[in-house]
């Protein structure tokens, strides 16, 4: 009862910032990771079906989107759209990738399962986006050229976009969160405005900020989605 009633609330207040912007501005849904950022190892699917649809009860009344964010395996998205059933509303489905993955290799899911897995589970779930967030930066530009060739062989229309964090690379056995951690130097506002400019210049529609990336961050995005016209800025944590 008091997950419905704090979801609520939650959905309550973003619907009455929203409301106050002076233009239109779109209320996201989160539906988190049940079991622990970074960790597909706690994944449990009986307890996500408890916790997603205390969410989706709770917020439905108040979003415009939903957001299945953070998710680092396949099995997740399955769970979320088992709790949404046959809500209308559109479902962006956005996952974290690995850390370690050497340069110039093809990213994978924090579980160790390829894009082209990611993409059948988006696809499957009925998703209108795929995204990628809560990863490093770097990971970003490769993942979203991969999808973006492979949608474009399937010929499904999805919106592709990214939301990065500013933390180190994280350890894969790191307590899920239970840590605080530092922040990188290099991602300062104008540091992350040109990794969100060579997403874009990759044909990312949407781009946005997750943890460690703050008001600042988001004012340089804004002028860089300005220059070139991106569809949804600003989603993120």
């Amino acid at each position: 009862r008091d997950g419905v009633a704090l979801a609520s609330l939650a959905g309550q207040l973003a619907r009455q910032a929203a409301d106050r912007a002076g233009r239109p501005v779109r209320v996201a849904g989160s539906l988190p990771p049940t079991g622990g950022s970074y960790r597909p190892d706690l994944f449990d699917a009986a307890r996500a079906d408890a916790i997603l649809a205390t969410l989706v009860d709770g917020l439905d009344s108040y979003v415009d989107l939903w957001l299945a964010e953070t998710q680092s395996l396949t099995d997740e998205i399955g769970a979320v759209r088992r709790a949404l059933g046959d809500n209308p509303k559109p479902l962006w489905v956005s996952f974290t990738l690995r850390d370690d993955v050497e340069p110039g290799a093809t990213p994978v899911l924090r579980s160790g399962q390829a894009l082209n897995e990611a993409i059948d589970a988006a696809v499957s779930a009925g998703a209108t986006a795929l995204l990628f967030n809560c990863s490093q930066p770097e990971s970003m530009g490769a993942a979203i050229e991969m999808v973006q060739r492979t949608l474009a062989q399937m010929g499904t229309p999805l919106a592709v976009g990214a939301y990065a964090n500013a933390f180190p690379p994280q350890r894969a056995d790191a307590r899920a969160n239970e840590e605080l951690h530092g922040l990188r130097g290099d991602i300062d506002p104008p540091g992350y405005a040109r990794w969100a400019e060579q997403w874009l210049a990759l044909g990312a529609q949407i781009v946005g900020g997750c943890c460690g990336i703050g008001p600042g961050h988001i004012a340089a995005l804004r002028d860089a989605v300005d220059a070139r016209g991106a569809l949804h800025p600003g989603f993120g944590e």
